[in-house]
């Protein structure tokens, strides 16, 4: 820790050309109030977390100062929106501050999120409710937990303004950190324009920060679109392995870094159902669980459309290359997904009567509209008979419709290597029992917005700390929500 009470900062794509971002100072806010800091996110970064904490932290989180070495731009890009070209984007409401080093030596973005307008917003406001600040830091956290490669929330303040939405809510930024905040669309911009030479600085900048193998490559921009594939076919895998929707997969949210970012009409499912939706915006289901792996295909093919002009000089050539890259989406996706489902079963060595094993326990579960989560929290409890852990069965229990099935499984897990305290370990280990339901997000958000209560808040983030360690006191973190209490639709906050 440094005597300044904040990392150096060492802003590498503010070193690129101007045609990248604008200089944009965030909007200074009336009376900024803290919601929460990161203390361990921020120790990790290089942050003190009592100094940011304090007045002056506060005042730098909120904008309304900057920290030493911060140097704030917003970043342009385009993307497909529901599958619509729209040429020029940009960060509409959010602040790049600048990039740290962390304790290790790895490099992030600091950005503030509802930091105000910017040539980029198209008309908005450039604010935020509060509401999606804090799904945004319970959704942020909780996939980082769970393993999922994610952005981070390092703090989040209101402003002591009404943002005007539906009503007139209170605001709030949030500080996100994330490997870097370069997307899909950030290509398609400068393709777009046949920014040949901006296109080889992006892929160079994005080599050299993501995927250094790729520099010792003969075909080093292709070395990266393969890696970038590689990235997503394991991220949406681990979405699908979760239950995990998220909403608006547009090609401008997608990072090129491999996380997942904009978790704004995102949600995890109850009850299982492939056509599952929740996003308001999303009329015809284009981003429903059952279609994500289709649409990173999709995303990463105009990825590659737009890095043609780089691949080769001949451009059958870059199109050969291009579509052989993207080619390997399926089986990579695939390969992950099904490892990833089988250990949730508790099975390592595949065999050839898995896939089916897999498809008929999901065909049961939408059958019988079962709660995801909890049907294979439940598995992990069944797979050895002497669980010592506190039981979710009081929760959820399976149907008869399940015993055929169960008696295959439990056949199957027989034939493993695995002891069976070793499988279920593995299986506790891998299936949560906590995720960040609709509806217990929705009260932390109604608490903080209507009451000016945090608690919610804060008692959901300590659960969602541990999602895999149950104890019977977190009962009500771990059910699924009354009718009454069922969240049917999420929002993007904009």
């Amino acid at each position: 820790m440094n005597q300044r009470n904040t990392p150096n900062f060492d802003n590498s794509y503010h070193r690129l050309p101007s045609t990248f971002y604008s200089p944009q100072l965030p909007s200074k806010v009336p009376t900024p109030g803290l919601l929460k800091v990161n203390k361990q996110l921020a120790e990790q970064l290089g942050f003190s977390a009592s100094h940011l904490e304090s007045e002056e932290g506060l005042t730098t989180l909120a904008g309304n100062a900057l920290f030493e070495g911060s140097e704030p731009i917003a970043t342009v890009y385009a993307g497909h929106q529901f599958g619509g070209w729209n040429p020029q984007l940009g960060d509409g409401r959010a602040v790049l501050l600048g990039e740290v080093l962390d304790t290790q030596g790895t490099r992030y973005d600091i950005q503030l999120k509802g930091a105000g307008r910017t040539p980029y917003s198209r008309g908005g406001d450039g604010k935020s409710p509060i509401g999606p600040v804090i799904r945004e830091y319970v959704l942020s956290e909780a996939m980082n937990r769970l393993g999922v490669p994610s952005t981070r929330a390092l703090a989040a303040v209101s402003t002591g303004e009404l943002v005007f939405r539906e009503q007139a809510v209170p605001g709030a930024i949030l500080c996100r950190v994330a490997k870097s905040h370069i997307r899909v669309g950030t290509v398609q911009f400068f393709a777009s324009r046949k920014d040949t030479e901006a296109l080889k600085q992006l892929a160079d900048h994005v080599i050299a920060r993501h995927y250094p193998e790729a520099q010792h490559s003969a075909t080093p921009y292709l070395a990266m679109l393969e890696g970038i594939i590689a990235k997503q076919a394991s991220l949406i895998a681990h979405w699908q392995q979760l239950g995990f929707i998220h909403g608006v997969m547009n090609t401008d949210n997608m990072l090129l870094c491999g996380e997942t970012v904009d978790y704004g009409p995102c949600a995890f499912m109850d009850n299982f159902h492939r056509g599952r939706v929740f996003s308001s915006i999303d009329q015809n289901g284009r981003y429903a669980y059952g279609n994500q792996p289709a649409i990173g295909h999709w995303n990463l093919a105009m990825l590659a459309q737009a890095l043609l002009p780089i691949l080769a000089e001949e451009e059958d050539a870059a199109v050969a290359l291009a579509q052989a890259a993207v080619d390997k989406f399926p089986a990579q996706f695939t390969e992950s997904y099904t490892i990833g489902m089988l250990r949730k079963l508790g099975i390592v060595n595949r065999a050839a009567e898995d896939e089916s094993l897999v498809a008929d326990y999901l065909e049961l579960l939408e059958t019988e509209g079962a709660d995801f989560t909890l049907s294979f929290r439940r598995l992990a409890e069944l797979s050895h008979s002497e669980y010592e852990g506190d039981s979710i069965q009081p929760l959820f229990d399976f149907p008869e419709s399940f015993d055929e099935w169960l008696n295959r499984w439990q056949e199957r897990c027989a034939k493993e290597a695995l002891s069976s305290a070793q499988q279920q370990e593995m299986m506790l280990a891998t299936n949560p029992v906590f995720i960040p339901r609709n509806h217990l997000v929705q009260a932390a958000i109604t608490a903080a917005q209507e009451n000016n209560d945090l608690s919610v808040f804060e008692r959901l983030t300590e659960v969602m700390d541990a999602p895999y360690t149950y104890a019977a006191e977190l009962e009500e973190y771990a059910t699924p929500p009354r009718p009454e209490q069922v969240v049917h639709k999420t929002f993007c906050g904009t």
